[in-house]
């Protein structure tokens, strides 16, 4: 019998879905997320160890939430990140488990990751072109991403979604490029809208883009919307006729963004936090402890949706305190 999600908050929206960061540490450089690398070497002892990761998932798991995706940080880069997936996968609840990767060693790695469980993978691409990758990333590892998907399909993979943050100046131009890319690969393309954070002002100013502009082009090129799927996250998903792939669209910045909000977040040092750009997590560490906890720690997380709020306040500037995307995974 099929869990049903009894988190809600008080607009009445249930979430189901569950983004569970298991590292902030990433290997790339990307421009618009750490241009300088990765420079916080202390806390890596402060993750979250398996036997935590187990009990959160279960309580959440119990109270309807039925798919959950592992981020970063690049979250392949823990040593134990497959076995982080044996022991979540047959948690009862958990119907999807997915994870999102810049695609580090995908093509030697996609097998290990399959067999571990995972059944859905997103792989961040923010160009087509090797320079404009090496670019954007601080890596010139564009095949390798690419081989990455192939070895995807290869192993098993069915669901496989690209995200791609839309950066005017530096990709813009390649939009074309990227719709026809999935013309004949059961892909689903995610352009997402740069977001500003509390370090990339300037960044932000220079290289934003409308996702209308996309909408736009998609309409014009005879891409038409599709319904939204169950459990489905912010995306507006677009079908052509002659595409295998579909485009999706994940544009923060528009009316009524946060109104089909399903998903919460908790960061790698376990802090739960109620929206991306929220003004700070709460901690749920305290209550990862012990086995006989969780209806301790399921009270705290039903308690904490009370303070939810309706939507982000990006429209007026307020980004909330996050530093970075890579501290929660985005």
């Amino acid at each position: 019998m099929e869990n049903k999600p009894v988190i809600a908050d008080s607009f009445g929206r249930l979430f189901p879905y569950m983004r569970l960061s298991v590292t902030d540490i990433c290997n790339f450089r990307c421009t618009y997320c750490l241009p300088n690398g990765y420079w916080k070497t202390d806390s890596a002892s402060a993750f979250m160890e398996q036997a935590e990761i187990v009990r959160l998932v279960r309580a959440f798991a119990s109270l309807g939430v039925w798919k959950i995706r592992l981020t970063g940080g690049e979250p392949t880069i823990r040593n134990d990140f497959t076995d982080i997936v044996a022991v979540i996968r047959d948690i009862p609840g958990v119907r999807k488990l997915a994870f999102t990767t810049n695609g580090y060693k995908l093509p030697q790695r996609a097998q290990s990751y399959y067999d571990a469980g995972l059944r859905a993978i997103n792989i961040s691409i923010d160009s087509l072109t090797p320079d404009q990758f090496k670019k954007i990333t601080g890596h010139d590892r564009l095949r390798d991403v690419l081989e990455g998907i192939q070895k995807s399909f290869e192993v098993g993979f069915k669901d496989v979604k690209i995200n791609t943050v839309l950066l005017k100046g530096l990709n813009d131009e390649e939009l074309d490029h990227f719709i026809d890319f999935v013309k004949d690969k059961p892909v689903s393309l995610r352009f997402i809208e740069l977001m500003r954070t509390l370090d990339n002002q300037s960044y932000f100013n220079e290289h934003h883009l409308s996702g209308t502009i996309v909408k736009e082009k998609l309409l014009r090129r005879g891409w038409h919307l599709l319904p939204r799927e169950d459990g489905a996250g912010p995306a507006l998903e677009f079908k052509h006729p002659d595409s295998k792939g579909t485009i999706g669209l994940i544009a923060p910045y528009s009316k009524d963004f946060c109104k089909s909000c399903n998903r919460l977040r908790v960061s790698a040092k376990g802090d739960l936090h109620l929206c991306l750009f929220g003004e700070g997590g709460y901690s749920l560490r305290d209550y990862l402890q012990s086995d006989d906890q969780i209806d301790e720690l399921q009270e705290k997380i039903l308690h904490l949706m009370n303070f939810k709020r309706s939507a982000h306040f990006l429209h007026d500037d307020n980004s909330g305190v996050r530093e970075h995307l890579a501290s929660i995974g985005g």
